[in-house]
């Protein structure tokens, strides 16, 4: 993974290569690779996430068809 620094600005990098390593799932995998993780334990776990991500791609597709309300917005002031 590479960062581009700019006018030497090292605080918008870091923040820049942390957006990515959260965006790729690496805190998440070093997160679990910290301690050991019963079997069934991961199979739940694994469990969840399916039915988390099934959900998900559902209220996607109701919210595109127009039958829920879509995500509300942000107004982000700059």
């Amino acid at each position: 993974m590479q960062v581009l620094v700019r006018d030497n600005n090292i605080e918008q990098a870091l923040r820049v290569l942390k957006k990515k390593m959260q965006r790729e799932g690496i805190f998440r995998e070093m997160k679990a690779r910290s301690a050991y993780e019963k079997p069934s334990e991961k199979r739940a776990r694994e469990k969840a996430e399916a039915v988390r991500r099934t959900r998900k791609l559902a209220r996607k597709k109701l919210q595109r068809e127009g039958l829920l309300p879509g995500p509300k917005k942000v107004a982000r002031s700059r």
